[in-house]
């Protein structure tokens, strides 16, 4: 059966194919996240350890979320390491993330490349797809790093 919702069929995989991309950024920045959250070390490991405990559960419902809307567009979701890597944005090398304040500023410029990435589409789903459903949902997550940014840069202070 067809998916309408008032979005033409096309846009709805265009919508869908860009939605994929999130979703592969937000899985590697979790994979980023949970390394920082095992591999921390120092005076406040306690403190980062749970810091980026709360960040992982965030970006995990993220992923659920991105994941669902896909599905609601009618299309499935990538699910496995080797597409996510094909279709990710974000790089999976962590130079920086050596010590408390290298994992911080590497999560912290991947938040800020996601919130870009969705800054650039929330006027193309609502104009060019003609699906502002998308254009709102993305917002919401887009908020949603931008208060995981402001405290991880509150972190480097």
């Amino acid at each position: 059966m067809e998916h309408t919702m008032g979005i033409k069929s096309e846009n709805a995989s265009k919508v869908a194919d860009q939605l994929n991309i999130f979703l592969a950024d937000e899985f590697l920045l979790y994979t980023k996240t949970k390394n920082a959250h095992w591999n921390s070390e120092g005076r406040d490991f306690y403190e980062k350890h749970k810091f980026y405990e709360l960040q992982f559960e965030e970006l995990d419902k993220i992923m659920d979320d991105l994941a669902e809307r896909i599905r609601t567009l009618g299309h499935y979701a990538p699910a496995t390491l080797k597409r996510f890597l094909q279709l990710t944005h974000l790089s999976e090398t962590t130079e920086y993330m050596k010590d408390s304040m290298g994992f911080v500023r590497a999560l912290l410029e991947d938040h800020e490349s996601i919130i870009i990435h969705f800054r650039e589409n929330i006027g193309r789903f609502a104009n060019e797809f003609e699906d502002q459903g998308t254009s709102d949902f993305i917002i919401g997550i887009l908020e949603r790093h931008e208060k995981i940014t402001w405290m991880l840069r509150e972190q480097l202070k």
